[in-house]
């Protein structure tokens, strides 16, 4: 069994901080020139400002659009605002701050479990590049908001992590916590499932292995059904709320349309990018199969990626909704670990600087919606 003690991640913790601190640096600089506040953008500003009210007043708020679409508060699990509750009243920060800290802490855990997974698959040394690749994402300065992505990919991780080493319940109750962070805590408990299912076919005859899947969708199902039950609409009602917002799964087709509306435009250079993205995600999501990921990490980020592509709504969102899906960062990463320590620290030191700009740039203008 590998040693996950502090020493043997802490180069993946080091290098997580430092490209996560040099995304800050830059965004304060930029900020500083361009008059914005980096802790209102971080804080206080679209989906953190939800988790705030939340964790202030509690469920029950909605704005009635023009259009007459209701944007409840429902929509928003319940997880981190809990901690941002907690936080606040231990610290005597503000709720949005509050956040900030949750979202340090969880991003520190979430490279941590990455790490902990690709070192089990793939070594040291490519656990430590994927957790360099996971920070350096173009929209990786969303896991230093106080938002909820962090937050679900530490426990997505270290679930995923405790279903590869046979730890059952500890791979439930992470699961169970990752369905009360986000909708797509979905993919984790299929993952949890499909291990589980795996080991039962094996002939492991572990009572921890149905005890863990039985565990694992509880917190989902309890917000979805209480949810439902505060709407009125009974086991459906989440889905209304969703519905209000504009959000729906329909394979596809409206991001196909968004798409194809920007390939008629003048933004035809836009549309290609994002052909290129989605080609990009694909492609790294098949190298995983053809390197024969485990298939609890296939099925998770397989869901992820499905049910950020898939979609109906928030097309700008798309990005960041990728960002729990760190198995595709593996093929790269163990690419990477072939080659000498000075290369691959050039191509790290790049595409570090390439997401620390385009945050900063990203957060001062359209943001994440």
């Amino acid at each position: 069994m590998k040693d996950l003690g502090f020493r043997r991640a802490a180069p993946a913790l080091a290098v997580f901080a430092a490209v996560r601190l040099s995304g800050l640096a830059v965004l304060a600089v930029w900020g500083a020139a361009a008059g914005s506040s980096p802790h209102t953008l971080l804080s206080a500003r679209w989906d953190s400002l939800w988790y705030a009210r939340i964790a202030a007043e509690g469920y029950g708020y909605e704005v009635v659009l023009p259009n007459g679409d209701v944007h409840s508060n429902l929509a928003f699990f319940p997880l981190l605002p809990w901690l941002e509750r907690l936080v606040s009243a231990v610290t005597g920060l503000g709720h949005g701050s509050a956040g900030l800290v949750v979202s340090a802490v969880a991003g520190l855990a979430a490279a941590w479990g990455i790490f902990a997974v690709a070192d089990l698959l793939y070594g040291r040394r490519a656990g430590v590049l994927a957790v360099a690749l996971w920070a350096a994402l173009p929209v990786a300065i969303v896991q230093s908001m106080a938002y909820s992505e962090s937050l679900f990919t530490a426990l997505a991780a270290w679930s995923l992590y405790g279903a590869l080493r046979g730890r059952w319940l500890t791979a439930g109750l992470l699961a169970a916590g990752a369905g009360l962070t986000r909708p797509v805590g979905a993919a984790v408990v299929a993952a949890v499932w499909a291990a589980a299912a795996l080991a039962l076919r094996r002939g492991e005859r572990d009572w921890r292995a149905p005890a863990g899947a039985l565990l694992a969708p509880l917190g989902a199902a309890a917000y979805v059904l209480w949810a439902g039950a505060r709407t009125g609409g009974g086991p459906a009602g989440y889905l209304d709320v969703q519905g209000g917002w504009g959000n729906g799964f329909d394979g596809g087709l409206a991001f196909a349309r968004f798409v194809g509306a920007r390939l008629a435009s003048p933004a035809f250079p836009a549309g290609i990018g994002l052909i290129a993205g989605v080609a990009l995600v694909l492609w790294l999501y098949w190298l995983g199969v053809r390197g024969r990921q485990p298939v609890p990490l296939l099925v998770y980020c397989g869901i992820v990626v499905a049910l950020a592509l898939c979609a109906s709504g928030y097309f700008g969102s798309k990005p960041r909704l990728l960002l729990p899906a760190f198995p595709l960062v593996f093929p790269p990463a163990v690419a990477l670990a072939r080659w000498r320590t000075g290369r691959a620290a050039a191509v790290l030191g790049a595409l570090a600087a390439v997401s620390a700009g385009y945050g900063a740039f990203w957060l001062n203008g359209s943001g994440p919606p």
